[in-house]
């Protein structure tokens, strides 16, 4: 899903959009798994009380607020939760209620770096490290392929044409002249049209 275009400026493009990694999900989908299975079991044996339907409506409305807290929530968070990088700026986003973001346009940003421990290679994730010149380094946690993602965004801010500054050989950066070798320069290595 492409975010939306309405947030971006005139010319502006998504080069790359992602939710955090699927592993965040991991221990709310055990959850949603062991409640169900344990709201299953107990309702069976709740089945030969006196009060069963009595137990039925407690363990369903226990199962029911561990399900939206402890699973519903989180993946609500995870999909509200976006990380972006566009031709001009890296954004993140999050939130349902609370609605959270920040922009770092690509020519503030001074490095970029990840770390990944063992689980987070093995799945396929890890943290990228952004740092720009006017603010501590903000960390995005969860990024999937986390290294693709910092190649893809180190070449973004290196190759931005509307960086605050000029690269040698940028356009608009000032040229030095060029001065001709002769052999009066370079004795030792003759003349360089190759003459002696």
């Amino acid at each position: 899903m492409a975010y939306p275009e309405d947030l971006l400026s005139d010319g502006e493009r998504v080069v790359l959009h992602k939710h955090p990694h699927w592993k965040m999900l991991l221990l709310p989908y055990l959850i949603l798994l062991v409640t169900l299975g344990a709201g299953i079991w107990l309702a069976i044996l709740a089945q030969d009380l006196s009060w069963a339907t009595v137990a039925w409506i407690i363990i369903g409305a226990v199962g029911l607020i561990l399900i939206v807290w402890l699973f519903f929530v989180p993946f609500v968070r995870w999909r509200t939760t976006h990380f972006i990088v566009t031709t001009d700026r890296v954004m993140a986003r999050e939130g349902v209620i609370n609605r959270t973001g920040i922009d770092i346009p690509l020519s503030r940003i001074s490095s970029v770096r990840f770390e990944h421990g063992l689980i987070d290679r093995i799945v396929g994730c890890g943290t990228l490290i952004v740092e720009s010149s006017a603010q501590e380094p903000l960390e995005f946690d969860d990024i999937p392929r986390v290294e693709k993602v910092h190649t893809l965004l180190y070449r973004e801010v290196n190759d931005n044409p509307h960086d605050d500054f000029h690269r040698p050989g940028a356009p608009g950066f000032p040229q030095q002249p060029q001065t001709q070798a002769y052999p009066q320069d370079y004795p030792e290595q003759g003349d360089p049209r190759g003459r002696r």
